[in-house]
C-alpha cells in the first residue's frame, strides 16, 4: 500500500543483517536503566520501555519514556488468543473447529491466509495470528470470541489504557475514512491498496478503532497471563505459552537460546509509524516481562533504520537482564 502499508513484519530486516548480540556479564541495575533510557531516546515522548524482573525471592521494575498509552499494533492479539483459549476451557469453542476462510474475512497483512478459500482448524488460525501476525486469522478468531468479550478480559486484568478494534478490517476501514463500525469489505480493502479511500484518512491513534496500551500494562499482562491468572486449567496456560512462543518478534528481541513468549506489532499509516514488542523472557529462577514501544512520525524511508535501532536497543536491554544470574 506504499504510504499506507498496514502491519508489516520486521522479520525480513532482521534476517537481512541485524546480528544477535551476546549476553552482557557483570551487569548492574544502572546499566539496565541506561539501556532503557537509550531506547526511549529514539523518539522522546512517543516511546516507552518497561521491564519487570522477578527472581527467586525478589522483584524489580525499570521504566523509561512515556507513561501514557501509545499505539502498539498487533501486540494486542495476545488478548484475542487468551480469550479464545478461555472459551475452549468452558466448552464454548474448540481448537479443532473448522473455521471458514475467504473474501468475507480476508484482511490486509495476512501472509498465511490471504487469497486462500475453504476451511482450516481454529488451532491453525490461532497459530497464524501469533506466529505470523496474520490479520485474516485475527479477524476469524476475534469474530469467534467477540470484541466486547475480549475487552471484558482486558478490563478484568486491570488494563485501563488498553484498546482493541472491533476487527482489523473495521480498523482499516475507519482509518481510511469510513464511518465507525463500518467494514468496507474485501473489495474496499483492494481499493485502499490502490489509494482509493472511502473518506478522509484518520490517525491511527483515535477514540474509536485503534490498538493502544502502555508499556507497563503490556508487561503486567504477561506477568499475570503466563502465571495462569486467567485460565482455569494448567493445560490452557501451557497452550497459551506454546502459541505465544511462536511469535516471530521474540527471536529478534530475546537473546539466543532463551525462551521468549509474546507478540510484536507495527504499522505504517500515512506518515505515522509504530513498532512494539511485548512478552516475557524465561530463564531458570528468573522471569522478565517486558514491553518496548516506539511511535514516530516521518517518511517511509525512516522505517528501516528506525526498525534496526529498535531491535538493537531492545535486544541489548534484554541481554543485560539475561546476564543478571
Amino acid at each position: 500500500m506504499n504510504r499506507r502499508r498496514l502491519f508489516q513484519t520486521a522479520a525480513g530486516l532482521f534476517a537481512a543483517g541485524i546480528t544477535p548480540r551476546g549476553m552482557a556479564q557483570g551487569t548492574d541495575p544502572a546499566a539496565i536503566s541506561q539501556a532503557l533510557n537509550d531506547f526511549a531516546a529514539l523518539s522522546p515522548g512517543q516511546s516507552a520501555a518497561f521491564v519487570s524482573i522477578a527472581s527467586t525471592g525478589a522483584g524489580i521494575t525499570h521504566h523509561a519514556g512515556s507513561d501514557g498509552p501509545l499505539f502498539v499494533g498487533s501486540a494486542v492479539k495476545t488478548f484475542i488468543l487468551a480469550q479464545y483459549l478461555r472459551d475452549v476451557e468452558t466448552g464454548r469453542l474448540s481448537e479443532d473447529t473448522q473455521m471458514a476462510v475467504g473474501p468475507e474475512v480476508w484482511s490486509p497483512g495476512s501472509p498465511v491466509l490471504l487469497q486462500l478459500q475453504g476451511t482450516t482448524s481454529a488451532k491453525n488460525v490461532l497459530e497464524a495470528m501469533i506466529a505470523h501476525s496474520d490479520n485474516t486469522a485475527t479477524d476469524i478468531a476475534l469474530n469467534a470470541v467477540g470484541a466486547d468479550r475480549t475487552r471484558q478480559l482486558i478490563a478484568s486484568a486491570g488494563l485501563a489504557n488498553t484498546r482493541i478494534p472491533d476487527s482489523t478490517r473495521k480498523l482499516f476501514s475507519y482509518l481510511a475514512g469510513a464511518p465507525n463500525g463500518t467494514d468496507i469489505g474485501w473489495e474496499g480493502m483492494e481499493k485502499m491498496a490502490q489509494g482509493i479511500m472511502p473518506g478522509k484518512p484518520r490517525p491511527a491513534i483515535n477514540e474509536y478503532q485503534t490498538m493502544m496500551s502502555t508499556a507497563a500494562e503490556m508487561a503486567r499482562w504477561y506477568d499475570q497471563a503466563l502465571a495462569g491468572a486467567f485460565f482455569q486449567k494448567p493445560e490452557t496456560r501451557l497452550e497459551f505459552k506454546r502459541i505465544s512462543a511462536m511469535a516471530d518478534a521474540m527471536p529478534m528481541m530475546v537473546p539466543e537460546d532463551i525462551v521468549g513468549y509474546g507478540k510484536g506489532g507495527s504499522i505504517d499509516w500515512e506518515d505515522f509509524h509504530c513498532l512494539c514488542g511485548a512478552g516475557q523472557m524465561a530463564q531458570p529462577g528468573q522471569r522478565t516481562s517486558f514491553c518496548f514501544i516506539l511511535n514516530w512520525t516521518g517518511p517511509d524511508e525512516s522505517v528501516a533504520d528506525t526498525m534496526a535501532a529498535f531491535i538493537r536497543r531492545s535486544r541489548h536491554a534484554l541481554a543485560l537482564i539475561a546476564g543478571r544470574q
